[in-house]
């Protein structure tokens, strides 16, 4: 399950589009004018890079069938756009990813951030990722150089320093590509596929958010990579049911209490040669999650014990291969990996963030520039504190001794850019726009791109100097006047121990579903760890909570405690008890609002949702009799299915927890099914696999309990596609009509 609420977001709304039809035209809210094209608000901008040199600014924007595409520039200077890449160009160059046949491979695209493009380090060339397959692009010449001859993809290309090679990952080896002979020489040579090098297993870059499994050294001498080797993980098979003899993909999947990945660090040279091993003094059964260069010969690497409770930071001399353990950052029951981590080379120093105080801050460590093996790092400072959380740190001005950072410092469920001195003291709020900012900062910092989006309104992309001003518009969704859409109501709650819980209230006037004055409720919650359902944000799926409301519905989200964003004292509660305080706030949000809003019908109540959500549906459904109809999609069964290292972090290991898994598990508890139930899955779910929903299948059976069963073949956790997204919305519509009408 991914970490970041705006990661979620971005997966989802991507994922909705693949192989979407045709926009259609209309100013009626319907689930085909929500899920076809890019959605009534049309499509937003997409693949945003700054070349080395801050001069120019690219991006790609797409039309509504996201099919064609054109690469566009803009020069911060003058705000002048020029289009790049013409769309008949781009197709061979970027291609939409629905050329893509196999249906995990394109939404893994979308989920894990794969770059469409790479700008070289000289400011002059863009490296095109086209599905695996590398060009290389003269912006001088208008001309593009296939760079790779073999048919399998190329993973992860990175520039050297000197934009004269790239690196990327093939058949899980690491090689460099010379770009003037055109000549790929491997580094390793592996031939076992269990043995990844340079590449990201598949739990790190699902729960550890791992995007790069190397990196090049300063001078692009020396390459620094991950080994993970997976043998000892059990696998799951991945079935294509729609072919005549049905393939069979066996994934490398460590499951709670399962072997992890055996990871290590080698540094090796980009000419060639054996690599050189590093030492770190971790525990055997442990994380590498994070690592990269600090300076020539120096590297630094974060190890996580597999409790993950003690994250340590080591520096590492990669001649010799010796490392020194200079932080240790410790947290019970669990701790929380966040980025954030900057190495401020010019002040030896570094800033790095923990939730130590019980809340994400950030705090400024100084090191022995000359002998940095030598002692542990000292703390100067803490930068920021107050109730409020640092989302994710954008920029650092050394010589002007600032930080760049966005936060929810004046409103939790929104998120705005701030900068705050190195020394200390105030923050400066820079976006002024209520909602959500999603930033890119030029290499610079001179500008950024602002990605502006709120619940009530589609993004917004500005190019800002530094300071916020002189925001130039690049690009503003369609207009939604015309579907009259009328906000939600915000709502507060308190928990059973006087704990703030955010709520959302779409609330109706009327609708076909309303009898004698009163409408039905669906809570619609996400309910697990960094899920965020009140945040002020665009979310495509907030119009099907607008349309339930046209037909009478009322839709409730409630932001529950062990969810994210709120503070260490939030989230920790859950520990060990997934599902069940999580229970207690909805139900107890429930009753405050059915208090405070006399026309909600308390006889009348669903729940449904994805992922954890759907984990949170089964729950509720097999541990309370309030809920008359609910629709699972998607969802944890028995977190013993579910992957190690999120399970563990906020469970345990179960071979040392067996009554809090047993009880946490809706499958235990399936002959208490109360209410109508439509369970839904995807076959090809590489994430929460279709073994959770099989299973809940035999437990009812065994119950003698009847319910609903929705398979979508070879779809994945986003379970994508226009015409999926429209049997599937409209089979959920169409439950809760039925079920929740008034009899």
């Amino acid at each position: 399950m991914q970490r970041r609420y705006l990661a979620v977001i971005t997966f989802f709304l991507l994922a909705c589009s693949l192989f979407s039809l045709s926009q259609v035209p209309s100013d009626e809210l319907t689930i085909k004018n929500i899920f076809s094209g890019a959605g009534p608000a049309g499509r937003a901008p997409e693949s945003f890079a700054w070349s080395p040199d801050g001069k120019q600014l690219t991006y790609i924007q797409r039309d509504d069938s996201g099919e064609r595409g054109v690469l566009f520039r803009v020069d911060p200077l003058t705000g002048a756009r020029t289009e790049v890449i013409s769309a008949d160009k781009l197709m061979q160059l970027s291609p939409p990813l629905s050329q893509i046949r196999e249906e995990r491979a394109r939404d893994n695209r979308i989920r894990y951030g794969v770059a469409a493009y790479h700008w070289s380090p000289d400011s002059h060339h863009i490296l095109f990722d086209a599905l695996g397959q590398l060009w290389y692009y003269s912006l001088h010449t208008a001309t593009a150089v296939h760079l790779t001859s073999s048919p399998d993809t190329a993973l992860n290309p990175q520039f050297s320093p000197d934009g004269k090679r790239i690196a990327f990952i093939r058949e899980h080896n690491l090689v460099v590509h010379t770009i003037k002979d055109s000549l790929d020489r491997p580094l390793t040579r592996e031939k076992d596929p269990n043995i990844l090098n340079g590449e990201v297993p598949w739990v790190y870059a699902e729960e550890l958010d791992a995007r790069s499994g190397f990196a090049w050294s300063p001078d692009g001498k020396r390459i620094l990579f991950l080994q993970a080797d997976q043998t000892r993980i059990p696998t799951y098979p991945l079935t294509d049911w729609l072919e005549i003899h049905p393939p069979t993909e066996m994934m490398r999947y460590p499951k709670a209490g399962d072997p992890n990945p055996v990871v290590r660090l080698g540094v090796i040279d980009s000419d060639g040669g054996k690599p050189k091993w590093l030492e770190l003094k971790q525990e055997a059964d442990s994380y590498i999650p994070r690592f990269g260069w600090i300076a020539q010969d120096l590297a630094y690497a974060m190890v996580l014990n597999r409790a993950q409770t003690q994250l340590d930071l080591y520096f590492i001399d990669t001649r010799s291969g010796r490392s020194t353990k200079v932080l240790s950052e410790k947290s019970e029951p669990f701790l929380e990996l966040t980025d954030g981590f900057q190495v401020l080379t010019g002040l030896a120093q570094f800033i790095w963030p923990s939730w130590r105080d019980g809340h994400t801050h950030l705090y400024l460590y100084r090191y022995n520039q000359n002998q940095p093996l030598s002692s542990s790092a000292e703390l100067v400072r803490q930068i920021t504190s107050g109730d409020w959380e640092v989302n994710s740190v954008e920029k650092v001005d050394e010589p002007k001794g600032l930080v760049y950072l966005v936060a929810n410092k004046d409103d939790d469920r929104q998120y705005q850019l701030y900068s705050v001195p190195l020394s200390g003291g105030p923050l400066t709020r820079i976006t002024k726009a209520p909602g959500d900012h999603a930033l890119k900062f030029s290499p610079g910092g001179e500008y950024f791109v602002d990605n502006h989006s709120s619940m009530m309104s589609p993004p917004v992309v500005s190019l800002c100097k530094i300071d916020g001003s002189d925001c130039r518009e690049l690009f503003q969704s369609r207009s939604l006047e015309s579907l009259k859409l009328v906000p939600p109501k915000l709502v507060d709650f308190k928990a059973e121990d006087g704990t703030l819980m955010r709520g959302v209230l779409y609330l109706p006037a009327q609708g076909p579903m309303a009898a004698n004055g009163k409408f039905p409720v669906i809570l619609n919650p996400y309910g697990g760890p960094h899920g965020q359902v009140t945040a002020d944000t665009w979310d495509l799926t907030s119009l099907f909570d607008h349309l339930l409301a046209r037909r009478g519905f009322a839709i409730l989200k409630v932001d529950n405690r062990g969810m994210g964003n709120r503070g260490r004292k939030f989230a920790e509660p859950v520990y060990k008890r997934l599902g069940e305080l999580e229970l207690r706030d909805q139900l107890a949000a429930l009753d405050q609002a059915l208090k405070q809003f006399p026309q909600l019908d308390s006889n009348r109540v669903g729940i449904w949702g994805w992922s954890y959500g759907g984990f949170m549906t089964l729950y509720s459904m097999t541990h309370s009799d309030v809920f008359k109809a609910g629709v699972a999609v998607s969802p944890v069964t028995d977190w013993r299915f579910y992957d190690s290292t999120y399970t563990e972090r906020y469970m345990g290991m179960p071979q040392d927890n067996e009554e809090a898994y047993r009880k946490s598990a809706p499958l235990t508890s399936a002959a208490n099914l109360k209410g109508k139930l439509l369970l839904v899955h995807g076959t090809g779910d590489d994430n929460v696999h279709v073994q959770n929903s099989i299973q809940m299948t035999q437990g009812f059976i065994t119950a003698g309990k009847q319910f609903r069963l929705m398979l979508y073949p070879r779809k994945t956790h986003s379970i994508s596609g226009a015409e999926t997204k429209f049997h599937l919305y409209e089979m959920i519509q169409q439950h809760f009509e039925d079920e929740l009408r008034a009899k």
